[in-house]
């Protein structure tokens, strides 16, 4: 825990709630399960979206959120961020005045959870980004799978959640989790704006699917690795090979797979070396459920 800038808090208030039930024998079972609440999200005087999110974060989410949707430029000084816990609310404010009304008719509903959304003229403009280069140790990664995996987390307490964490060479940076992966790597893209952290040499990590809305949010962001546990998506896939992004996935132990970007691969260690995970019987190929 103490590599982490900012790390998952499980006992967080108001994260979870304990709920009572009954288990597959019929005896009572209480567990903890992850809070939902709303989110109303405004740039200047136009309200934006509200997203779905388990509460933390609120400005970052907000501020990422807007950046990924290119509705807060790189080139904007934001004014003032202000979140009213009552009315659950975020106000980002910009120098430069806004009106997305045209932009908001043409959001394109996306496969994530959570309600993602990519809006078309942001689709357009991914292939425009430039990646920097940069070089992925496959020591790094599996140092970062196992340091990851074994961070105590909202994900591990209740589940029914999804982590995104931002890294760099082995160390795992800023861990965050939400009921959508998006809300994850929004917070992540708040906190780097508002942080001031450059992209450079930087990796995203997701416990999600690879989907084309997680590969176009990286890209925006500047950041040229993405890598997961689970699996891919096609769309994912051919627009981290347009945009020159490395996409790797199907994490698990000595196991990985790369289909995008596998020039920046150095395979600095023996995956032989690497204590594997058994594969899960019932699955064609001993393949791992996304």
């Amino acid at each position: 825990m103490s590599d982490y800038l900012i790390a998952p808090s499980p006992a967080g208030a108001g994260l979870t709630r304990a709920i009572t039930g009954r288990d597959h024998t019929g005896a009572e079972v209480e567990i903890n399960v992850v809070e939902e609440r709303p989110l109303t999200i405004w740039l200047n005087g136009q309200e934006i979206v509200t997203a779905m999110t388990i509460g933390d974060h609120p400005r970052w989410l907000a501020v990422g959120y807007l950046i990924n949707q290119g509705m807060v430029l790189p080139s904007d000084e934001i004014t003032g961020v202000d979140f009213d816990e009552e009315l659950e609310t975020v106000v980002v404010r910009t120098a430069r005045e806004t009106d997305y009304e045209e932009k908001l008719a043409r959001k394109t509903r996306t496969s994530g959870c959570a309600v993602g959304t990519v809006f078309g003229d942001v689709m357009e403009g991914v292939a425009e980004v430039q990646l920097p280069h940069a070089e992925v140790r496959t020591s790094d990664l599996y140092a970062l799978a196992h340091k990851i995996n074994t961070t105590p987390s909202l994900y591990l307490e209740a589940g029914a959640i999804h982590g995104t964490v931002l890294c760099e060479g082995d160390r795992p940076l800023v861990y965050m989790e939400d009921v959508g992966r998006h809300n994850a790597v929004d917070k992540i893209a708040g906190w780097m704006r508002m942080e001031r952290v450059s992209a450079q040499g930087k990796m995203l990590y997701t416990t999600g699917r690879l989907t084309s809305e997680m590969v176009i949010k990286t890209a925006l962001m500047g950041i040229p690795v993405l890598a997961s546990r689970s699996g891919f998506t096609a769309w994912g896939v051919e627009i981290a090979r347009d945009v020159g992004l490395t996409l790797i996935g199907r994490m698990r132990g000595q196991r990985f797979m790369c289909l995008a970007g596998e020039e920046r691969l150095v395979r600095d260690v023996d995956p032989r070396a690497i204590r594997d995970e058994p594969k899960r019987a019932g699955r064609k190929g001993g393949r791992d459920a996304e």
